[in-house]
């Protein structure tokens, strides 16, 4: 089976362990098995509670406590509908590898997570692409949409909120593209590992998975959690989804760690204090962010509503993996260039990472900015 090199994934494993400033970074910042447990309330004594466990496969499925966590999560969904899996990505994996066929139409947004079109793609399936545009802040057109999603379409692929971009799919929206699948008999895959980072409200996007009955959602512990070292996430889903997600899961999972399912539960079980640090983190550092992009004239860009990451259009006379490259090296700062999500002439920036590292990261790229004009 050939698949296309995953861009963003290969920038990341060349560049991210050579730099000074990590503006590439995508999770907001990591916690430290220490910090988990105080803001579960607990302390290092509770980690006796993992000496007795003994090192089997444990839970195939996940331990139901976990997927009752997970479950909490959501406004309709249940320990069953639940499957825990190694990440957003093995989630993301699964999905695609346990619907899509050969010749089936799978329509996926771009700019989004390259899984999304390049899986289908490499499975023989017809993937056709709803590119989004800065003109509509980076949202799907409707129209185009429908007259993608033909009768008979398998999947329509989305990530909400929008990886690199920062937009935000909003509930009346997300019910409209369930009125288009649904008039297509397709299944909705949304990838919602930033779920839980609006910069407005409660902070906790709407779910596919609670809008649509074909609805699927993923989502795991790396981004808004803090805890992708746990290499942790689920799916949401539709029994008879769930039903084929298990058969192709007992080839390449079997189960997760029993570690990770444990200090997952743990974080899980206190969502409300892990949301509240990070909508802290990253409503604090979008303020620092948009206070940065007004006084730098070559940059310009779509305000984020959510997620940790957004793109940012420059004016300089260089493609931007020559950009990142060149910047990396004077300062030390690393994005993401734009060729990565076939963006040219932007940069992805995640700026969800220790606010101290954000400003002195931004104020060296002002400073090669300035000395390149």
């Amino acid at each position: 089976m050939h698949i296309e090199p995953f861009k963003v994934e290969i920038w990341m494993n060349e560049w991210e362990t050579r730099c000074t400033y990590n503006l590439a970074e995508t999770c907001v910042e990591s916690l430290t098995v220490d910090e988990l447990l105080r803001i579960a309330g607990r302390n290092d004594g509770d980690l006796s509670d993992l000496l007795p466990m003994k090192m089997t496969y444990g839970a195939i499925k996940g331990s139901e406590r976990l997927r009752r966590a997970i479950a909490a999560l959501y406004e309709t969904q249940s320990v069953e509908t639940i499957t825990v899996t190694h990440g957003t990505i093995a989630a993301n994996m699964l999905v695609h590898k346990s619907l899509v066929g050969r010749g089936d139409r799978v329509v996926s947004v771009v700019p989004t997570y390259q899984q999304h079109y390049s899986i289908p793609a490499s499975i023989g399936a017809d993937v056709r692409l709803l590119r989004l545009r800065e003109e509509n802040a980076f949202l799907p057109d409707l129209d185009e949409l429908r007259a993608l999603a033909t009768p008979g379409t398998r999947l329509i692929a989305l990530t909400n909120p929008n990886n690199p971009t920062g937009a935000l799919i909003d509930r009346a929206t997300l019910e409209e593209i369930a009125d288009i699948a649904r008039s297509a008999g397709a299944y909705i895959l949304c990838d919602e590992v930033y779920r839980g980072t609006d910069q407005e409200g409660g902070g906790m996007t709407a779910s596919i998975a609670d809008i649509y009955e074909k609805g699927i959602s993923t989502a795991g512990m790396s981004k808004v959690y803090s805890l992708a070292g746990l290499r942790l996430g689920w799916i949401a889903a539709p029994s008879e989804v769930t039903e084929q997600v298990l058969i192709h899961r007992d080839y390449d999972t079997i189960s997760v760690g029993m570690i990770s399912d444990h200090l997952a539960t743990m974080a899980l079980e206190n969502s409300e204090k892990m949301i509240a640090r990070s909508q802290s983190i990253t409503r604090g550092n979008l303020a620092v962010l948009e206070d940065w992009v007004a006084d730098e004239p070559r940059i310009s860009w779509v305000k984020p509503r959510s997620g940790t990451t957004a793109m940012l259009r420059y004016d300089l006379p260089v493609a931007s993996r020559e950009f990142c490259v060149g910047l990396l090296r004077e300062t030390g700062v690393l994005f993401t260039p734009g060729d990565a999500f076939d963006m040219e002439g932007y940069v992805r920036i995640g700026y969800a990472n220790n606010p101290e590292v954000l400003k002195a990261g931004l104020a060296e790229v002002s400073g090669y900015i300035a000395k390149h004009i």
